[in-house]
């Protein structure tokens, strides 16, 4: 397959101690999960569990067998570490 024939898309994931925005060519028709696959980013960061870790593009939630078009930029989300509204409960009763 001739590389004209590829999209460009941008697979992003940030842990607590880093953040990586890795690009990557793939096949039109190509599902998120491909993407995800092929970036490598699975294999730097072994925290990841596309089982658990929700997926989205350019932050509207998306699920792995979606296609990606031409541009995207796929997140990939890490679990809350704190429940937001028990934080802002606890923040009102410091002040």
């Amino acid at each position: 397959m001739a590389n004209a024939e590829l999209i460009r898309v941008e697979v992003a994931y940030a842990a607590a101690h880093a953040q990586i925005i890795r690009q990557l060519s793939v096949e039109p028709g190509a599902s998120i999960e491909q993407a995800i696959q092929r970036s490598g980013i699975l294999e730097e960061f072994p925290e990841i569990d596309l089982a658990v870790n929700r997926v989205g593009i350019f932050a509207v939630l998306a699920r792995l067998s979606d296609t990606v078009s031409d541009g995207d930029r796929i997140e990939i989300y890490r679990p809350l570490s704190a429940d937001p509204k028990e934080a802002r409960r606890r923040r009102a009763l410091k002040r």
